[in-house]
């Protein structure tokens, strides 16, 4: 069966987030592989299409009456400007699959595309969108009562599950980083579900970058994300609290990343140190020097960034939510733990610096068996369920 020509429509590729980081991934293997691939995304520049080899890049700009997300992150309700400019290159590159990443501007153009020239649509699940919008709900719910707030907060988390599995049923595949996710969306879209997971450079995030001396006894304890309150960041600080009260000490907070709730982390973790956000040889020198990955989060599909650490040889403590607990080995690699066991958790490893050293060496040898090219290997696999869907012969020109 011949390689299927791909359009992929990303919702963020140059930001700091797990869909650009995986798609940046993904554009980088089908490089490698010289396979026909057409990646469409929002950039800063206006129109601009390039082609190397077998790969094709259209990226658009954002206008500035873009709704802002995040602080990287934005909504461009005037996208539709470049419908002209996306539906040429899609002529031109007569894809066999669209594959989009959620719900964006990008992934409403990539869908109305796949069904207007009748091109099968795949669509990848990276972010529970449904329980960010029941998180960010704090400023109602925490005016209302336990009860009230936490019925308020079920109803949200349905209802947005209900509209973002509406969206998804678009598609005729599915992809999911972790087997509860795939379950999930084959129950409430219908539609069948192949893992999407995540890889990890070796080289790039290695325990090679660490610069620390080796006199130094500090325990460096790391987060690194966004710092706001889907990623249950304030965690940290009852962490910080919680270690002190034990007469824990010779530890210090090591935090990467931004976000709203950033202020008010600097105030009560005032020892920490703040790096802001990092990339390149930075990102990889600052996971080198933790010792521990404290990573909170009850949202997260995947975990980036826990992976990163473990390749770096830090084990990482993770909520027993979302991705994360299917890359933590409990015990060996880390530990998997509720909110009020974090600070436990972390004290043990403090104490028993022996037992902290054997998890790192487990933690980089979990890692050195992740391989992004086995990440899309599969879903290349699950994009050959949809190619007889097409008819032979027919072209793009002759469906639209």
């Amino acid at each position: 069966m011949r390689v299927p020509r791909v359009a992929y429509f990303p919702d963020s590729f140059h930001e700091v987030n797990g869909v650009a980081h995986t798609s940046r991934n993904f554009v980088a293997y089908a490089e490698r592989h010289e396979l026909p691939f057409l990646c469409v995304r929002a950039g800063g520049r206006v129109g601009a299409f390039e082609q190397v080899g077998e790969l094709r890049t259209l990226e658009l700009e954002r206008s500035r009456t873009s709704v802002r997300m995040e602080k990287d992150l934005e909504f461009d309700t005037l996208f539709w400007r470049h419908g002209g400019a996306i539906r040429r290159q899609l002529e031109r590159f007569q894809p066999d699959v669209i594959h989009i990443t959620g719900p964006s501007e990008l992934g409403m153009f990539g869908a109305y595309f796949a069904w207007e020239l009748g091109i099968p649509l795949a669509a990848s699940w990276h972010t529970n969108v449904h329980e960010y919008a029941a998180r960010r709900m704090g400023w109602l719910t925490g005016k209302l009562s336990a009860r009230a707030g936490a019925t308020t907060e079920r109803g949200v988390e349905a209802g947005a599950l209900w509209a973002t599995s509406r969206f998804y049923q678009l598609a005729k595949v599915l992809f999911a980083p972790n087997e509860e996710l795939c379950r999930m969306l084959e129950k409430t879209t219908g539609r069948p579900c192949y893992l999407m997971q995540r890889g990890v450079d070796t080289v790039w995030f290695s325990p090679a970058h660490r610069t620390r001396e080796a006199s130094d006894r500090t325990v460096v304890l790391g987060y690194v994300g966004r710092l706001s309150i889907e990623k249950n960041v304030k965690l940290l600080t009852r962490v910080r609290r919680e270690l002190a009260t034990m007469g824990v000490g010779g530890v210090k907070f090591l935090i990467v990343g931004h976000g709203s709730d950033e202020a008010e982390l600097r105030l009560e973790l005032a020892d920490a140190e703040f790096a802001g956000v990092l990339r390149g040889a930075a990102l990889a020198e600052a996971y080198a020097n933790m010792d521990v990955l404290v990573f909170p989060s009850h949202t997260d599909t995947f975990g980036n960034v826990v992976l990163e650490a473990l390749a770096s040889g830090v084990p990482a403590v993770v909520t027993p939510d979302g991705g994360p607990k299917f890359i933590v080995r409990d015990g060996e690699t880390g530990f998997v733990m509720e909110d009020d066991q974090f600070s436990t958790a972390v004290a043990d490893l403090v104490r028993d610096r022996a037992r902290l050293e054997v998890m790192r060496l487990k933690a980089r040898e979990y890692a050195l068996g992740c391989s992004w090219d086995a990440v899309f290997d599969r879903v290349y696999a699950g994009y050959e369920t949809l190619l007889p869907v097409r008819r032979a012969g027919v072209t793009i020109g002759e469906l639209a």
